[in-house]
């Protein structure tokens, strides 16, 4: 899709810069007026917008100018308003960014990145917490093992930490081709699909004297798994 006004994809979900859309819809009014009375259809500052001031890069120099980064659904309701061919594009255009936001490989993705995220921020805490207590040892070494002993979760688990059936739960990880059951029914992830969603753990059971490997699932996999899960159903609604 070709870009017709530039997306920042920094913050949680996509933006566009008011000045952009003002200019991309060919507008005749000045900005500054015209964006307080596109303001008076009722967006709120902070919701649907935020505002900011952009430095002048001219050589000549000048005042700062006003700015505004928009919601995407600020930025089609706008472009309903305009009542022009231009706003007409622009909308068609806004909304196939949508589509494209909303797919379940972009929710993956970002559901990825803000699992990596969060667990750096709870190995940072971890070493805040632990580091004095943990001179004797390799601190790397010891948040890996603290992380893994206090935050792997198996399918069940997981499964009922986001209020669904195990089985539904497993079927789902089978369908995306996340695991697949092996030659003696176990459950193992595909090695090109792990990138830190999984780990495999030697676990005992002291009541059967069973031993052998668990496929568990760690925190960048839960967080990665709810988001992908639930996009999954909305898009089916």
């Amino acid at each position: 899709m070709n870009e017709l006004i530039k997306v920042n994809y920094d913050s949680d979900r996509p933006t566009i810069l008011g000045r952009d859309l003002h200019e991309f819809l060919e507008v005749d009014t000045p900005y500054r007026i015209w964006f307080p009375r596109m303001c008076e259809y009722g967006f709120v500052e902070n919701v649907d917008f935020i505002g900011f001031e952009q430095i002048c890069t001219k050589p000549q120099g000048g005042r700062p100018s006003q700015d505004h980064q928009l919601t995407i659904d600020m930025a089609k309701e706008i472009c309903m308003l305009q009542r022009s061919e231009k706003g007409k594009i622009a909308r068609q255009y806004f909304i196939q960014l949508e589509k494209a936001w909303n797919t379940p490989e972009m929710i993956m993705s970002r559901a990825l990145k803000m699992a990596e995220r969060q667990l750096k921020q709870l190995q940072i805490v971890n070493a805040e917490l632990t580091v004095d207590n943990q001179i004797m040892k390799p601190k790397a070494d010891y948040f890996d093992e603290l992380v893994d002993r206090e935050t792997l979760t198996n399918f069940r688990e997981t499964a009922k930490l986001f209020d669904v059936k195990e089985r539904e739960f497993i079927n789902f990880l089978i369908d995306k081709k996340y695991i697949y059951k092996d030659k003696k029914g176990k459950l193992v992830p595909y090695a090109n699909k792990n990138n830190g969603l999984f780990a495999t753990k030697e676990t005992y059971n002291e009541k059967t004297n069973w031993s052998g490997t668990q496929t568990l699932i760690t925190p960048k996999g839960r967080e990665a798994f709810r988001l992908l899960y639930l996009g999954t159903i909305q898009l089916m609604k």
